[in-house]
This record gives structure tokens, C-alpha cells and sequence, in this order.
């Protein structure tokens, strides 16, 4: 069966899609539609076992997101990598690690990870779940075993109590630590930028800048052909020809095809989380499109979808303010630590 029938099967129901969608990530990327530019629709959101999370469940995914003890030294907590202030990125090339060398990939903003299929660089993450206990437990990020981050936790007494309010249970384990971080993390939303306010009817909401930048990304810039749909991804990996060792979904899949490709990251509050690509080689916006427009990177296994631009000065002013509008003005505020 082709792509493109695999493609159209995925309209039967969410969960059909959601199934589809892991086996087409595992097949050779071919070039497809593009999905309309839109709005995130909350009811298009998976949760586990079809359900929302209350806000307290929130609340406490928020308390742990923030808490420097679930690292092993208790000096760092979620946060520090995922800065809401740097819109949930750190602003860096590459984090520390917690041996203070730097970590192998980029950190990424965490904004509407609630649509997501598949999660990190390299797709080898499939449930939200799995993806926020992931830097807690690996060796060179938070470093702390899940053992003793139950231990530790459990000697809480707000914790227990706060976990026996939400799951109805006073004992903490890994999976109702699991359940909480990634309800806050599905929390972390942005939908009502102004490029969403134009989609809703308000033509003045975008400046002639960013309108001429939205006919650039849907059309010269071809950048609607990985960052297509309500989170500008194709939830696909690609090569941008980038010269570097890491096989990323092909060192995932053991598939020499897929070597040297990532996923394509949404673009919502994207102007916030700079600097850029996997390996955070990129600056700034501009720096993005003016490797864009010179074609991608040097590596022959760049993908065919990767070319030259054209782009004028203007054009590249366009596209940047254009991008500006994708982001919202959300208002995160950190929750009081637990005792």
C-alpha cells in the first residue's frame, strides 16, 4: 500500500489515525499534501483512557514540573532545561548535562505537545507519558532512579497528600508521577495567536508584513510542506543536510534511509525558543531562513525537499514576521513547592 493510501485510511476514526500515523513514521519519507494551515482543536486531543485531567491533576503535574527534587542532586527540576520564560526551551545550543558536558541534541519547546504522536529529536518516544519521566530517570540530564524518586517523593507529606486527593491513592510510583507531569505538560497550550485570530475572520489581525509572510510560507518558501496543519508539523523526520554524526531516526529504526533525520518542530511561539534545529546551530529566525533560502546544509543526505529559495530581503522580513505571529501570550505562573 502506498503512503498516500496509508494517508487516507487515517481519516476512519482518532485512534485509527493515531495508529497509522507510527506505522507511516517508520516507513521512507515520501513528499504529500499539505495539511491546511489551523487552529489546535482541543477535541482532537488523545488522553489516556479517553479522559481529561482535572485541575488538580494540573496543579500537581505543575509542582513536580517545578521541584529540583526529582533530580538526583536536587539542582535541577524540569524547568531548568524547559524555561517558561524562553518559551519552555533554555536558550541554549545544547544543555549541560549533569556532568557538565554538553547534551547530544538541542532542547525543545514544550507548547502543544497535548497533539503530538510521537515525541523527541529522533520519534523513539510515543506517549506523552514515557516522554515526561524520560529526562528525570536518564543518567545525564536529571539523573534520579525511579526507586528512589518514589522513595523520595513518598517522604513528602504534601505530595502525599496531594497524590492521594487526585488518584485516590497515598502511595507515589512511577506511573501517577507519569500521569501528572504529562497533565500539566498537555496543559501548556497556545491557540489563540494572531495568525488564529485571522483564521477566525479578523483580517486586520496579521500586518501586511506578516500576511505577505503567510503567502510566502504556504507558497515560494515551500514551508508549508513539513510545517503544515494546526501545529505547523508534519509529525515526520527529515534531513536539512546538517553534517553531524547523529543518525537520529535512523539510529532509532536501524534504518540506513532514515539516517541523519529529525522531526519537524511545531512553530507555535516559535519567536520565544530560539536558538534552533537539533543541534540548536541556528541563532535566530532569520538564521533559520536565510539557511533555507541557501539551501540547507552541505550533507548529501539532505532531503530532496531541502533546495534553494530565492528569497529577496523583503521576502526573508516576511516570513520572520509571519513566524512573530504564531505566538500567544500565555501567562505561566510558578506553583508554591510542596512540603
Amino acid at each position: 500500500m502506498s503512503n498516500k493510501a496509508k494517508r487516507d485510511k487515517c481519516h476512519l476514526s482518532k485512534r485509527i489515525r493515531f495508529a497509522c500515523a507510527l506505522i507511516l513514521l517508520s516507513a521512507p519519507l515520501t513528499s504529500q499534501a499539505a495539511a491546511p494551515l489551523a487552529t489546535p482543536d482541543v477535541d482532537d486531543i488523545e488522553y489516556p483512557s479517553d479522559e481529561a485531567p482535572s485541575a488538580a491533576e494540573i496543579t500537581l503535574g505543575a509542582q513536580l514540573f517545578f521541584d529540583t527534587r526529582l533530580s538526583l542532586e536536587n539542582d535541577r527540576s524540569c524547568a531548568s532545561c524547559h524555561n517558561p520564560d524562553l518559551g519552555f526551551g533554555d536558550g541554549l545550543r545544547k544543555s549541560a548535562s549533569s556532568n557538565d558536558t554538553p547534551l547530544l541534541r538541542h532542547t525543545p519547546s514544550l507548547y502543544n505537545l497535548a497533539w503530538n504522536q510521537v515525541f523527541s529529536w529522533d520519534g523513539a518516544i510515543s506517549s506523552l507519558e514515557e516522554q515526561a519521566l524520560m529526562p528525570v530517570v536518564a543518567v545525564e540530564e536529571m539523573n534520579l532512579p525511579i526507586a528512589k524518586l518514589e522513595k523520595r517523593l513518598n517522604g513528602v507529606p504534601g505530595y502525599r497528600r496531594a497524590f492521594l486527593a487526585v488518584y485516590d491513592d497515598a502511595d507515589i510510583n512511577k506511573s501517577h508521577i507519569a500521569r501528572a507531569l504529562a497533565a500539566y505538560l498537555r496543559s501548556l497550550t497556545s491557540t489563540n495567536s494572531a495568525f488564529d485570530a485571522y483564521l477566525a475572520g479578523n483580517k486586520q489581525a496579521l500586518s501586511p508584513e506578516a500576511t505577505r509572510g503567510l503567502v510566502l510560507f504556504e507558497g515560494k518558501a515551500q514551508c508549508n510542506q513539513c510545517h503544515d496543519g494546526a501545529n505547523f508539523s508534519d509529525e515526520s523526520f527529515h534531513s536539512l543536510g546538517i553534517d553531524d554524526r547523529d543518525l537520529g531516526r535512523g539510529g532509532v529504526l536501524k534504518e540506513p534511509s532514515l539516517n541523519h533525520t529529525f522531526k519537524t518542530p511545531g512553530l507555535r511561539n516559535i519567536s520565544r525558543s530560539a536558538p534552533y534545529m537539533h543541534d540548536g546551530s541556528q541563532p535566530s529566525l532569520e538564521s533559520v531562513i536565510r539557511f533555507y533560502n541557501d539551501g540547507g546544509g552541505p550533507a548529501n543526505h539532505k532531503d530532496k525537499l531541502v533546495k534553494k529559495l530565492d528569497l529577496s530581503e523583503r521576502d526573508i522580513a516576511d516570513l520572520i514576521a509571519f513566524l512573530g505571529a504564531l505566538s500567544s501570550n500565555e501567562i505561566v505562573v510558578k506553583p508554591t513547592a510542596i512540603k
